[in-house]
């Protein structure tokens, strides 16, 4: 089985690669992961280091929007899990030709691509955020899409463009739509790490208006589980939330990481509130425990405390790309 994997060098990317070549997933225990990624400002090679020897790796530098690539790496492939995106809001809402670009017009290409040679089944990784915001209950795979951000707006695009590659012309798409991801290698301009980088610093972190905004939060293992249970039995045109159970109001996650990092709300800056901030996301997990089996094992404590020690004991990694950022 050959299996490329689009964005694999970024975070989420990359977790689902090293599990993958790890044998962590049955189904894909004697496959052929092959990375193409852009290497993006968030795509980091050494996010691959641990399986970069393995010779059932293989890494292809380029651009989802290049078709000349894709109809060189695409020929023999049996399946693609589709991570590559621009997925930062504050970025988007500075500019989202990137975002478009990228999320929709890629995605556009690459099920083009996929069409072209035979691909035998098209997993697309999307959001939460597609959904808007929700006060009460959670989503459900059938709630309407109502995005709110660019970034949402262009993920909620692709996610369009996929189920229609199924509809029109019988690809084998299937689609996954997480709540918030954390744990290693997370690039540090999200909240999570870079909250532990700015404390372990000694450093102020932001915190946007009243912290009441509410995330649901899942363990990066934990979705590339969903995913990989999507990929192996997920039904054609079908859409598959993947959450982690966990809810809270960005000020509570704040006081979690203080305490793991032995600060004080003293280290807090409250910031403006960014535009278009949603209020609340949660999904639905139901249909894919009911079809898949699956459910969140990480409890989110023992996962935040384990993520935070990656960071105090990873400044190798992260100190060089907040310097690059500027951040």
């Amino acid at each position: 089985m050959r299996v490329v994997v689009t964005g694999g060098a970024g975070f989420i990317g990359s977790h689902f690669v090293r599990q993958a070549i790890g044998g962590r997933y049955p189904q894909l225990a004697d496959a052929q992961v092959v990375v193409l990624d852009a290497l993006t400002y968030a795509g980091n090679r050494a996010n691959l280091a641990p399986v970069a020897d393995c010779d059932r790796f293989e890494f292809i530098h380029g651009d989802i929007l290049d078709s000349d690539l894709l109809d060189k790496v695409l020929p023999g492939v049996d399946a693609i899990v589709h991570f590559a995106a621009e997925s930062h809001v504050d970025r988007s809402i500075e500019g989202a030709n990137t975002f478009v670009m990228t999320n929709v017009v890629g995605t556009q290409n690459l099920l083009d691509a996929a069409l072209r040679h035979g691909v035998g089944r098209f997993l697309h990784v999307s959001t939460d955020e597609v959904y808007g915001s929700i006060s009460e209950g959670s989503w459900p795979e059938t709630h309407p899409l109502e995005p709110n951000s660019p970034y949402a707006a262009s993920k909620a695009s692709s996610d369009l463009i996929a189920r229609s590659y199924a509809r029109t012309h019988g690809l084998d798409v299937v689609i996954t739509r997480c709540s918030n991801n954390y744990g290693p290698y997370q690039f540090p301009e999200k909240v999570i790490p870079l909250f532990v980088s700015n404390l372990i610093d000694g450093l102020p972190v932001p915190l946007y208006g009243d912290g009441l905004n509410i995330r649901d939060w899942l363990h990066v293992d934990d979705h590339c589980r969903g995913i990989a249970l999507v990929l192996a039995g997920g039904r054609t045109g079908e859409i598959y939330n993947i959450g982690g159970g966990t809810e809270l109001t960005n000020k509570d996650l704040t006081g979690l990481l203080l305490d793991a990092c032995g600060s004080d709300w003293d280290s807090v800056r409250q910031v403006e509130d960014r535009k278009g901030h949603d209020l609340r996301y949660s999904v639905d997990i139901s249909k894919i425990s009911s079809e898949l089996g699956y459910h969140p094992e990480v409890a989110f404590d023992e996962g935040l405390a384990a993520t935070v020690d990656w960071y105090k004991e990873n400044r190798s990694w992260w100190e060089p790309l907040k310097q690059k950022s500027g951040f």
